[in-house]
């Protein structure tokens, strides 16, 4: 804005009060206006007007004066008097930060706040969002606590940059709570840095840095509880913003606080027995028949004193080695034993032999416990070395209560006044450790446990792949009358928990574990609370939590219970001692390593004995450093007809992700299941994970299978807001065919099919176990052949069991791909042989249907061979025999021919016999041998035409049944005898 237009806004407002020509409006007084500063100038310069408080009431407002230098502020415990333009003292009672303004007190929402609510799910939902808003409730404003968004806002301009600093409450990881502030350039803070760190037990300590200039703050909650269970709100107090030229007035100290002192920059609590009213500079004791917590505003009639306002506890062990039972009030005392029907308090007992000292601590001789030097076990009451060959187990151990340990430390939060930390919280009673009565019964009573790390033994190979790096166990029972709840929350500081197991009601003396996967986590609280109820009476101080013993393995710095034996072989530097060699066990007390049988594992937790060697479950092969059973992704089936199909499930070994159809809370708050699954993978393979991301803990959990809680992107600035991760299966069980394996089941009824090719299903086991799943949880994921399917992910869940599992504990998917098909052989396919076609004739192979098969053998590329046609071969056979007549018709007259020529011969001899039958006739000639050439010759010189022997062999035969034939050599010679005897 420009200066003249600056100054003239405020001349316009005081003109017509300093120039009233009215004369009946009387003279103003100090009470009838205040002083404002106009906007500073280019020149940071500014001037002081009178504002009236209500116009038309008086006339003579004072002139305008220049005012102070826009950089000009007042230090704590100061305010600026704008008569005099000067810094004054706060008076005592009073309080101010100076370049600040404080809210501390929430009976109704100050000036200058805004709270509002919307719905989530961008007005797809039903739900009246309008009440859902941030509630005052006097020291603190609470959030909302259903589906809806609540925003806290405030505005403010700095002339400098500052800080806002505000303490909170944000016990209940079911509601997302951020903070965060927009500029005069609408731009947020960093995502990262505005999601508020879940507390445990009291109220947290946040302050952010501010720029010069228009700031606007937004507390935001969205409550997201996905069982039927009360969501504890976010409670929000002590709001200080610094950066503000000034101000003008002094805050009253709130009651229950003073300042005794002028120029107080805030209010001390009055202790407990006293109290104080509003803008107190000093804090009154209450009467002796009355009492008061810290930070009260008045005193309350003390009670008589009951079997609640005392409790018993164990003392530390004497010089003598003895104990006893001992009773003491609870601090501080609020109760009156004088008044009539008040109990007293009770004796103590007689004094007893002290018990042993827990596990890895021996006896000094001074009776208190002391742990045993490193290489040294000991079972409470003398440390002895651990023998050679063998490595001492170290961890924490805690079964006697005499003294609480120095790792531990108890103390009680209460809601309504802060700061009450007290020792009480949890005592010591020799066999256990339980909770007091305290002050009130909504009280959170908290036992801490803190653990510098952890370290796996040497004997204990570091590729493992098992990702235990240690785990806790505590024995536990409540017994209670009300809705009382016993929390189990783990992180890597106190301020940094989150719940990991909750219990209500009353619960039989039982174990839990919990499996510790990473060295941040290094804080453990237990939590128990009566009700959440608030009241003033102690009406359940009876109800009670007891911890029997705590045990955590490889602690860093730990004590040694125990020696677990090894083998000798070589080792790391530093090492305390060598274990066997990969696949091999302990023999019980003898310290010689034995060989597993093929194919098995160690058990991790108990390399000793036989038992230790686990068999690996059908077609699964153990890894290099024998603590698991892996998958190579591919398998061999012989179907019934003794067909060997083979399958390779490479492709579908990457990590995959796929969420549950959309769920819906009993308000319409929409959220999801999300499965991260890596179904196989050779050493080295990637493994499943999921995270939490709304806490800065970021807890996270791996293995083959895992889920989490994924809530729209509507409820927060990242894309997915993951929460609630747990494994589902960390070790493979098995890949088979069959429908159960180690008591783990996939039925056929989860996921009916028509095909008669089975299904393959991988079977896995978790090791981690939980109230609800004692045994852990398991899961199968059974792989359908589908040659259509092209995506990878095609996975779902049971119809019938919509959130992958109907109990809880084991979980059943199914995944179909054409990459859990068998690979295709050269029984998948056939041969298909067309006709043939001017002499061309083609082979076509096609895949034999329905088709069940992928990958492998490529059908083969069509044949085209040369052919011969139908009419071919008719022409062919008539031709054939056509020339087959010919030859029989020449063959035959062949021989017919040389049957004429033995007749000719036969008539030849039979006339030169004469008549007589045995007598042969004398040949002719000398010259004519066997064979007859002769005669044949000289028939041929005959040269008769072929009709004259056509004739001659159709001759008929004479009488005597031969054929008449010349002879012409013996007419011949028959003439010249004839012609001899003329002569």
């Amino acid at each position: 804005m420009h200066r003249g237009q600056i100054h003239l806004r405020y001349l316009l407002i005081w003109l017509p009060f300093a120039y009233c020509t009215t004369t009946d409006l009387p003279m103003c007084k100090e009470s009838d206006y205040h002083f404002e500063y106009t906007e500073c100038d280019v020149l940071q310069a500014r001037w002081r007007v009178a504002v009236p408080n209500k116009s038309n009431i008086c006339t003579g407002l004072p002139d305008p004066v220049k005012g102070t230098q826009c950089t000009f502020s007042c230090s704590e415990g100061e305010f600026l008097d704008m008569q005099s333009q000067q810094c004054k003292k706060c008076a005592p009672g009073t309080f101010s930060l100076g370049t600040g303004v404080a809210f501390d007190e929430w009976d109704s929402l100050p000036s200058g706040f805004v709270t509002h609510g919307v719905t989530t799910n961008s007005g797809d939902a039903k739900t009246d969002c309008s009440n859902s808003t941030w509630i005052t409730k006097g020291d603190y404003v609470a959030s909302n606590t259903d589906e809806c968004t609540a925003t806290l806002s405030y505005a403010v301009s700095l002339k400098k940059p500052g800080t806002v600093t505000f303490e909170y409450f944000y016990p209940d990881n079911s509601i997302y709570f951020e903070f965060f502030i927009q500029n005069d350039q609408c731009q947020s803070t960093d995502s990262e840095s505005r999601w508020m760190k879940i507390s445990d037990s009291d109220f947290s300590k946040y302050t952010v840095e501010l720029n010069s200039g228009n700031n606007v703050l937004y507390w935001r909650s969205t409550a997201y509880a996905l069982q039927d269970s009360a969501v504890k709100p976010v409670q929000l107090r002590n709001i200080a913003i610094s950066g503000v030229a000034y101000t003008s007035e002094c805050f009253h100290c709130k009651p229950g606080t003073h300042s005794a002192k002028a120029g107080s920059a805030r209010c001390a609590v009055c202790p407990a027995g006293s109290f104080s009213n509003k803008g107190a500079t000093v804090c009154h004791q209450c009467e002796q028949d009355k009492y008061a917590e810290p930070g009260s505003g008045s005193c309350k009639p003390r009670p008589a004193c009951t079997n609640s306002d005392y409790f018993y506890t164990h003392t530390p062990c004497d010089s003598e080695g003895k104990t006893q039972l001992m009773y003491k009030w609870i601090e501080p005392k609020i109760c009156n034993e004088t008044f009539d029907g008040a109990v007293d308090l009770p004796a103590s007992g007689e004094k007893q032999t002290c018990p042993p000292c827990n596990p890895g601590f021996f006896v000094t001789n001074s009776s208190t416990c002391e742990p045993c030097n490193k290489g040294f076990y000991s079972n409470g009451t003398a440390c002895t070395e651990c023998p050679v060959g063998t490595e001492p187990v170290e961890g924490l151990e805690y079964k006697w209560w005499n003294t609480m340990p120095s790792h531990m430390k108890s103390s009680i939060f209460n809601r309504e006044f802060s700061g009450s930390e007290q020792s009480t919280a949890w005592e010591v009673a020799g066999e256990y450790v339980y909770t007091t009565p305290g002050d009130q019964d909504s009280d959170y009573l908290t036992l801490m446990l803190n653990v510098p790390g952890y370290r796996l033994p040497p004997s204990m190979t570091k590729d493992s792949e098992r990702s235990e790096l240690s785990r806790i166990t505590f024995v536990f029972e409540t017994r209670c009358t009300a809705d009382c709840k016993f929390y189990f929350l783990a992180g890597y500081s106190r301020w940094n928990n989150e719940v990991v197991e909750q219990w209500k009601g009353s619960n039989g003396k039982q174990s839990y574990t919990y499996l510790i996967q990473s060295n941040s986590t290094t804080s453990f609280t237990w939590t128990f609370q009566r009700t959440e109820e608030l009241n003033e009476e102690r009406k359940y101080s009876s109800d009670s939590a007891k911890i029997f013993s705590i045990h955590i393995t490889n602690v860093i710095g730990g004590v040694a219970s125990q020696c677990r034996r090894c083998a000798l072989s070589t080792a790391d530097a530093g090492s305390a001692c060598v274990p066997c060699p990969p696949g091999h066990y302990m023999v019980s007390g003898t310290g010689v390593c034995k060989s597993c049988p093929p194919n098995t594992f160690i058990r991790a937790d108990h390399p000793v004995g036989e038992a230790a060697c686990i068999q690996c479950g059908p077609n699964t092969q153990r890894n290099k450093a024998h603590t698991a059973c892996l998958s190579d992704c591919t398998l061999d089936v012989k179907t019934g007809g003794g067909v060997l199909q083979h399958y390779d499930f490479s492709p579908l070994s990457n990590v995959t992700a796929f969420h549950s159809s959309p769920r819906f809370t009993s308000k319409g708050l929409r959220y999801f299941h999300s499965f991260n699954l890596a179904l196989c993978g050779k050493e080295g393979r990637v493994p499943a994970i999921c995270v939490d991301n709304v806490t800065e803990s970021g807890r996270e959990v791996k293995g083959y299978i895992c889920q989490s809680t994924v809530v729209p992107s509507e409820i927060r600035s990242q894309s997915v807001v993951s929460t609630q991760p747990f494994i589902i299966g960390d070790s493979l069980i098995g890949v088979t065919t069959k429908t159960t394996v180690s008591r783990i089941s996939s039925s056929k009824w989860l996921f009916p099919s028509a095909s008669s090719l089975p299904d393959v299903i991988f079977y896995y086991k978790s090791s981690e176990t939980t109230q609800a799943c004692k045994e852990g949880r398991s899961a199968t994921i059974r792989l359908r052949c589908n040659p259509t399917v092209t995506a990878e992910d095609h996975i779902m869940l049971p119809s019938n069991c919509s959130e992958g599992t109907c109990d809880g504990c084991s979980f059943n998917l199914l995944w179909e791909s054409q990459h859990a098909c068998p690979l295709c052989t050269k029984e998948h396919y056939r041969a298909i042989v067309s006709a043939c076609t001017q002499g061309i004739q083609r082979t076509t192979y096609v895949w034999q249907q329905p088709l069940q098969c992928y990958g492998g053998e490529s059908l083969p590329a069509q044949k085209v061979s040369a052919c011969v046609s139908l009419d071919f071969w008719l022409k062919f056979g008539v031709s054939t025999g056509t020339i087959a007549a010919m030859l029989l018709i020449s063959i035959s007259c062949y021989f017919w021919k040389k049957t004429r020529k033995l007749q000719f011969k036969y008539s030849k001899l039979m006339m030169s016999s004469g008549g007589k039958e045995c007598e042969l006739p004398t040949a002719d000639s000398c010259a004519i041998m066997e064979g007859d050439d002769a005669e044949d010759d000289l028939m041929d010189l005959t040269k008769k035409s072929f009709f004259t022997k056509i004739r001659s062999f159709s001759r008929e035969r004479t009488s005597d049944g031969f054929d008449s034939v010349p002879l012409k050599s013996s007419s011949r010679y028959l003439r010249d005898d004839e012609d001899s005897d003329e002569a």
